[in-house]
């Protein structure tokens, strides 16, 4: 399968030859296939937010390459505006991307820009606002100013997927939000993911958002990926994460507290179902124990 997007040997310095020098990323190197879900996790600082703009040409590379389906960014004949209807950017804070004054009017700006059909624009729209769940009659002529903080960043997402990208970028795509919403955002995205064939790449810190996501992940420390592999390769094996120091989530954390008091437990079966039914099985063996007269 050929990678809709490679990253070799990638390097970036923020204030190069001057006493304020720092190196942002240092030989990054990633293989992303079409219609993966991947994320991209690592400490403040480890230069996860520099190595996203390189995606779609916000920042070029000073040293290595992007191939973005095929093509090098640093190609003088590329046609960056296609490359940026290709690579849709969502940053974190959504007050960034808007900036018309009716929501149906900011989402269409992107493909009116295109050039395309004023009916073609509407379809555009009508569909983007539907899949991140902003219904479009009743959304459509509202003022973007009077949004709470989780409408914003889906009227900001809605923007991107009007022009219909290959790849979807998301920088930390539910800070802020409730716990409900962003449960429904996060499976709205997997739907872009799962049904539309949308390549995702996202940033996150929430660990837990990221085995319920990812298919891989990739770790960056000091401005380089040190280790990637399945959320399942990574967080079921501790000297992985010890070595690394790599966050856990919550249901990997109660199964090493559970492997560590003598039980016998399965670290790869960390999801929320797979952790519920080990912690269940150890319940019923003490029922069975103490039904049986033992002590424990």
């Amino acid at each position: 399968m050929k990678p809709i997007l490679e990253i070799r040997d990638l390097e970036h310095v923020y204030m190069k030859n001057t006493p304020l020098e720092h190196r942002a990323l240092s030989n990054v190197n990633m293989t992303i296939n079409k219609g993966e879900c991947i994320a991209i996790i690592g400490h403040t600082g480890s230069g996860k937010s520099t190595l996203i703009q390189h995606f779609n040409g916000l920042m070029t590379p000073q040293k290595g390459t992007v191939i973005v389906d095929g093509e090098d960014v640093l190609n003088s004949k590329i046609d960056i505006k296609a490359l940026r209807r290709k690579v849709g950017l969502v940053f974190q804070n959504p007050e960034s991307q808007l900036f018309e004054r009716l929501i149906g009017d900011d989402i269409a700006y992107g493909p009116l820009k295109m050039g395309l059909p004023i009916k073609e624009v509407r379809d555009r729209v009508e569909w983007a606002m539907e899949m991140v769940g902003l219904p479009f009659d009743e959304m459509k002529d509202r003022p973007t100013y009077a949004l709470s903080g989780g409408q914003k960043r889906k009227v900001a997402l809605a923007g991107v997927l009007a022009l219909q990208p290959e790849i979807l970028v998301l920088d930390e795509p539910t800070a802020g939000l409730d716990p409900r919403s962003k449960i429904e955002l996060l499976d709205r995205i997997k739907k872009l993911n799962r049904k539309e064939n949308i390549t995702i790449i996202f940033i996150s810190h929430n660990l837990e958002e990221v085995t319920y996501m990812a298919d891989r992940l990739y770790v960056m420390a000091n401005g380089t990926n040190i280790i990637d592999g399945t959320p399942s390769e990574i967080f079921s094996n501790k000297n992985i994460l010890k070595e690394n120091n790599i966050g856990t989530p919550e249901t990997v954390e109660i199964l090493y507290l559970l492997q560590d008091a003598g039980f016998s437990i399965d670290s790869r079966q960390y999801e929320v179902d797979g952790v519920a039914n080990q912690i269940s099985s150890i319940l019923q063996y003490f029922q069975e124990v103490r039904a049986n007269g033992i002590s424990v």
